[in-house]
C-alpha cells in the first residue's frame, strides 16, 4: 500500500504509441489519475509512451519513469519549483530536452537510452548526480556549469576522451567503464575523488592520478595495462582492481598502507617472489590472483597449482580472502 507522500499510480491503455514503434504486446499506455499531492510518483515499469497530466503536480519532489516506452522528454515544465529527481532509466529517448526548468534537480538517471549528445542541461546548476550509463554519448560535454556534481556516471558510451570536467572540484565518484578511452588524463581537479571507475577501455598505462589524493577506489580492470606504477601520490587506496591486464611483475604498491583489496587475477604473474612484495601491507585482507601463471602447475597449465592457497597464506598470513573462498 502506497503511503500519503507516495503513490503507484493507475494507466491505461493508448491508441497512441511512441515513435519507436513498440511491439504489438508493448502498446504504450497513459496516465490515468495522480493525487495533485503526491510527493514520490512512482510510475515505473506501467508501459508508458508519453510524459503528460502532471502540471496539478504542487508538491512532487521525485518521479521515476524507469522502464517505460517514452521516447522524448517532455511535460516537465510545471515541476521546477519542487521536483528533485527524475529517474527515465530504460527507456526510448534519443536527446535530452524539456529538462531546462527542473532548475532544483538534485539528481537525474537517463541511463539505457539512445541518446547520443550531452545537451540542454545548462540551467541544471545543482545537480550533484547524474546518471548517462548505456548510451551512445561521444563526448563529455555542456556540463561545465555543474559546480555541485559529487556523482558522474558515464560507463557504456562511447566516449575516448577524458576532458570538460576541470570545473567538477566536488566530485567524489566518476565512472567511466566500457568506453574507448585510451588515456588517463584531465583529472588533476578531482581533488576529492574517492572512486575511479576506467574498466574496460583501451588504455595501456596507470598515469594521471597524481593530484588525487583522496582515491579510495580504483578500478582499471580489462584493459592493456603491462606495468603498475603510477600510484605513489594515492595514500589513502583501499581498492585497487587490475585484474584481466597484461601485468608480468606485482611492484609499486607496497606504500599504500590502506590497501584492503587488491585483483590481480587473469593477468601474467609467474614469480612467486611477488607475492612478498605485498607483505607490508598489515591491512591487505583479500587478493585476486587466480588464472595467473603462479594459480597453475608449473609442468601442466592446465591444472591448478594445488599449493597456490597455502603459499599465499604463508607469504600473506594477513589476508582474510584469497579469490572467493574465505581463509578463516
Amino acid at each position: 500500500m502506497a503511503s500519503k507522500d507516495s503513490q503507484n499510480v493507475n494507466v491505461v491503455s493508448s491508441d497512441e504509441e511512441p515513435d519507436t514503434g513498440p511491439s504489438e504486446n508493448q502498446k504504450a499506455k497513459e496516465i490515468a489519475l495522480i493525487d495533485p499531492n503526491v510527493i514520490d510518483l512512482d510510475l515505473n515499469h506501467t508501459r508508458i509512451g508519453k510524459i503528460e497530466k502532471l502540471e496539478a503536480l504542487t508538491k512532487v519532489e521525485t518521479i521515476c519513469f524507469r522502464q517505460n516506452l517514452i521516447s522524448k522528454l517532455e511535460g516537465l515544465d510545471t515541476l521546477g519549483d519542487t521536483l528533485r529527481e527524475l529517474d527515465v532509466y530504460d527507456n526510448q529517448i534519443t536527446q535530452i530536452e524539456g529538462i531546462q526548468n527542473l532548475v532544483n534537480l538534485v539528481l537525474l538517471d537517463l541511463s539505457f537510452n539512445r541518446i547520443k549528445k550531452i545537451e540542454n542541461v545548462g540551467d541544471l546548476h545543482k545537480i550533484k548526480k547524474i546518471f548517462f550509463s548505456s548510451n551512445k554519448i561521444s563526448k563529455i560535454e555542456n556540463l561545465d556549469h555543474m559546480t555541485e556534481l559529487e556523482m558522474l556516471e558515464l560507463g557504456a558510451n562511447r566516449i575516448r576522451v577524458i576532458e570538460n570536467i576541470s570545473t567538477f572540484t566536488k566530485l567524489t565518484e566518476l565512472f567511466l567503464g566500457k568506453n574507448k578511452i585510451t588515456t588517463i588524463c584531465n583529472l588533476d581537479s578531482l581533488v576529492n575523488l574517492t572512486i575511479l571507475d576506467i574498466q574496460s577501455n583501451r588504455l595501456l598505462k596507470v598515469e594521471g592520478l597524481e593530484s588525487l589524493v583522496n582515491l579510495e577506489q580504483l578500478y582499471l580492470s580489462h584493459n592493456g595495462i603491462s606495468v603498475i606504477e603510477g600510484l605513489d601520490k594515492n595514500l589513502k587506496l583501499q581498492t585497487v582492481d587490475l585484474a584481466a591486464n597484461r601485468i608480468e611483475k606485482i611492484e609499486n604498491l607496497n606504500h599504500l598502507t590502506e590497501l584492503e583489496e587488491l585483483w590481480l587475477n587473469d593477468n601474467n604473474v609467474s614469480q612467486w617472489e611477488n607475492i612478498l612484495h605485498l607483505k607490508p601491507l598489515t591491512k591487505l585482507e583479500t587478493v585476486y590472483l587466480e588464472r595467473n601463471p603462479i594459480w597453475r602447475e608449473e609442468n601442466n597449465p592446465t591444472k591448478i597449482n594445488v599449493n597456490y592457497r597455502r603459499k599465499l597464506m604463508l607469504d600473506l598470513p594477513q589476508l582474510k580472502q584469497i579469490d572467493a573462498t574465505y581463509c578463516r
